[in-house]
């Protein structure tokens, strides 16, 4: 891990991680940050040219910053590029309760600003891209433009009904079953791994996309410290996330650049028309050969497909 930056005790970022027994995973050109946000601690991943415009990346379920590992070094040369684990992700701070995307998102944009950054372009996949949308409804005066990945958004394109057909029901029965009160704790603790493994290669068009390593690291970071329970909590939130969306959206649309990030083989067949009701401002691309996890499977057309967007509008 490169050195970070030398703060006094009184600053918002240090390099002391708040998670035990979970490693940081080094990545060349990266510095580990822990941030304080309103009160909790949120790690991020910071790297690039620092007089280059910031990049936030937002991973989803059951990721970390880690799902954005093959992307950032790509960006690197252009652009300032910070991943950022969601509160209770990765190595950032548990919260007890609020969990719901609005309030999350005032963390997430509380750390960016602890980190120095006037304004930012933000990525988000799956989990992350429900929090990155009510990011936007909320601080678009300081958000450049947002990009998210094959992801339903909460009260917006995510659906109510659990398809009963079994060639689609697959993608989407997770979401009745994170919400039952403890029973996924009572059958998941000791087992994370198998069920990380089965979304990973699963949901992946091509199942070797993920070795061995990567499902040790997500278990582990979901075995820590309560993190399967925070993973589930945002599913646990997600009506109250859909309600504040509803509130948000009363009001006013999302007037940011928006771009959706669909894939050959994922969940949301066409990100763009599924947000642009909302959205004054919304293009889209279709990443080929790629299932639900596109930043791992094909990082370099999502790498080159944010840059674009970027570049685009600057």
């Amino acid at each position: 891990m490169e050195d970070s930056v030398t703060v006094s005790e009184s600053s918002p970022v240090s390099e002391c991680s708040p998670v035990r027994d979970l490693p940081p995973q080094d990545l060349a050109g990266f510095t580990h940050r822990w941030v304080d946000a309103d009160g909790i601690r949120l790690h991020a991943v910071d790297g690039g040219r620092p007089d280059g415009s910031a990049v936030v990346l937002l991973a989803g379920f059951p990721q970390t910053w880690q799902a954005w590992r093959k992307v950032m070094p790509s960006l690197a040369d252009r652009f300032r590029v910070i991943a950022i684990d969601l509160p209770g992700q990765g190595h950032s701070e548990r919260l007890e309760r609020g969990y719901d995307t609005h309030t999350v998102a005032a963390h997430v944009h509380t750390a960016v600003e602890a980190l120095g950054v006037p304004s930012y372009w933000l990525a988000a996949h799956d989990i992350g891209a429900w929090v990155a949308f009510s990011l936007a409804l909320k601080h678009e005066n300081r958000l450049r433009g947002v990009a998210l990945l094959d992801a339903g958004i909460p009260g917006i394109s995510l659906p109510e009904a659990i398809p009963t057909d079994p060639a689609r029901a697959w993608k989407t029965w997770h979401f009745a079953f994170h919400l039952v009160p403890d029973l996924p704790e009572t059958l998941l603790t000791g087992r994370e791994r198998e069920y990380v493994g089965w979304f990973l290669r699963t949901k992946a068009l091509c199942p070797d996309t993920f070795d061995d390593a990567d499902l040790d690291l997500y278990a582990a970071a979901l075995a820590a410290d309560g993190g399967l329970g925070a993973a589930l909590a945002y599913y646990r939130d997600a009506a109250e996330s859909a309600r504040r969306n509803h509130e948000a959206l009363s009001r006013q649309h999302l007037t940011v650049p928006v771009l959706g990030i669909s894939s050959s083989h994922g969940s949301v067949p066409d990100m763009a028309a599924s947000l642009s009701p909302w959205a004054d401002d919304t293009t889209g691309v279709v990443v080929a050969d790629a299932g639900h996890f596109i930043p791992d499977e094909q990082p370099d057309a999502v790498a080159a497909a944010i840059a674009d967007f970027v570049t685009g509008r600057v």
